[in-house]
């Protein structure tokens, strides 16, 4: 049974559209390797919290900063607790007891890590 020639219009645009997108670059280049970032989720939250506000590339990157230092800390810590009770695997009780542990401490944790900034 044949295909509607509507469909077979179709599939002819979409393999257009492809090949263009595959044309683009120069023969020979490569793409360059895509950077793990923060920054849309930092942006969604920013926009939650306030709206009518923007945030600039270096105001972006220092939070980026600051939530892998965050992250670091709270790994490097709750390793350190599994290590001391002699388990080999960390928890959610380790990252959760060291979440604990930050947030109690977290005026010295905010003014270490922009004291590194400046």
């Amino acid at each position: 049974m044949p295909t509607e020639p509507s469909k077979q219009v179709a599939a002819k645009k979409g393999s257009k559209k492809a090949a263009s997108k595959a044309t683009r670059r120069a023969p020979g280049k490569r793409r360059s390797r895509r950077k793990e970032s923060y920054a849309i989720y930092i942006y969604k939250v920013l926009k939650q919290v306030h709206p009518d506000t923007g945030v600039s590339s270096k105001a972006m990157s220092i939070m980026n900063s600051f939530v892998n230092d965050i992250f670091e800390r709270i790994a490097s810590e709750a390793s350190r607790l599994a290590h001391y009770n002699k388990r080999s695997t960390i928890t959610s009780h380790e990252g959760r007891d060291q979440v604990h542990e930050l947030q109690v401490n977290s005026d010295d944790l905010l003014y270490s890590f922009f004291l590194d900034k400046l």
